[in-house]
């Protein structure tokens, strides 16, 4: 057999590079043969190949920027006196008697104050630029958050940060187990016998564009005022959407398995055990891993369903009182727990099903 000539990887791509170089633009762009060899090669000549597997640096430099860039704008609208502060933070009242410090007015409200009591001989107000206090900044933010775990609330009827937040993640904790105890089996059903999707998923179609709040006062007639409805709403807002996704899933299962199953002498039960469950439980387990954000977003809601609790009641007390930089704490608390939940469970992902991110990583 003659040698082969082939160049090896490295020496291909950057043969491919240079040509790709030589190439006068607005020609066409990357040839699907081109992009197939720098992915095979796991090393992109550009950060615009489709489905190019980016270096470890570009990857980390992503991820970092895609939160820098906001937080870097948030800092911009809060320290840049020029870029909006639409209002004037008082810091002499003057001879302004509606006036106190750190009270926020309007630019126009305050310089019609200034100028009017320039004109009467008075002492004229004077104040820095700012923003509304609905919009505070990093720093302030920060602070609250450092505040809200570590002193006592000022008034007796508020909870303290955390105590609010464990009660909410109980809530989300069991109105999506209870979802995913009922809704996860049945979609898996509905995916491998089509007697059960024509049967079940037409209305489950249809009933999942009903607004679970919707039904916030029947839950609450029937189940009481405490816990029970708000779990309620949990489990109506994300039972109906995990039946159909994994539904889904289950059904996209390779066809070949099953009938080689059937073929072996396999029964109902084996196949389900033995062949759709495991071969469905990757994708299964990402479709939980996203219900459970959608599980999130129902939490602010649930918790107005009955007596008011949880982290819902400490932004609204925080609210109710003007203390926004704490309102914003617990938002991006409740952020950070569903990051990290997330992230979690993802690591749990690549333990449980090694040969799933196997299987991503060579680009099956």
């Amino acid at each position: 057999m003659p040698p082969s000539t082939a160049e090896p990887p490295a020496a291909a791509t950057t043969l491919l590079a240079e040509e790709m170089a030589r190439r006068p633009r607005g020609g066409g762009g990357v040839t699907p043969a081109e992009s197939a060899a720098v992915r095979a090669n796991k090393s992109p000549t550009s950060w615009w190949i489709p489905r190019a597997k980016l270096q470890i640096w570009q990857r980390r430099l992503m991820v970092a920027a895609s939160f820098l860039l906001p937080l870097a704008l948030w800092c911009i609208v809060s320290y840049v006196p020029f870029v909006w502060h639409p209002q004037i933070e008082v810091v002499e009242p003057g001879s302004v008697d509606y006036l106190q410090v750190g009270m926020r007015v309007d630019r126009e409200q305050f310089e019609s104050e200034r100028v009017a009591a320039l004109a009467a001989g008075v002492a004229p107000p004077e104040g820095v630029r700012s923003n509304p206090i609905y919009l505070p900044a990093p720093h302030e933010v920060v602070s609250a958050l450092f505040s809200a775990f570590g002193e006592r609330p000022d008034k007796r009827s508020e909870e303290w940060l955390h105590v609010s937040l464990m009660h909410s993640v109980s809530i989300i904790a069991w109105g999506f187990i209870l979802s995913c105890l009922f809704g996860l089996p049945l979609g898996v059903l509905c995916g491998t016998y089509p007697t059960l999707s024509h049967l079940i998923e037409p209305f489950v179609e249809f009933f999942r564009y009903f607004p679970a709040p919707a039904f916030g006062a029947l839950c609450v007639a029937i189940l009481g005022i405490y816990d029970a409805p708000k779990i309620a709403i949990i489990f109506i807002g994300t039972f109906f959407q995990l039946v159909l996704i994994t539904a889904n899933t289950a059904r996209g299962l390779a066809q070949p398995l099953i009938d080689a199953a059937q073929t072996l002498g396999a029964n109902h039960r084996r196949i389900l055990l033995s062949v759709v469950l495991p071969g469905s439980a990757p994708r299964l387990f990402r479709d939980l891993r996203i219900l459970l954000g959608w599980a999130w977003t129902y939490l602010i809601v649930a918790e107005l369903v009955g007596s008011s609790s949880g982290i819902t009641w400490f932004i609204t007390q925080q609210a109710r009182y003007k203390n926004f930089d704490e309102v914003f704490a617990a938002i991006l608390v409740i952020g950070l727990i569903g990051l990290l939940s997330d992230v979690l469970l993802a690591w749990l992902g690549r333990r449980l099903f090694p040969w799933e991110s196997r299987r991503v990583a060579a680009g099956a």
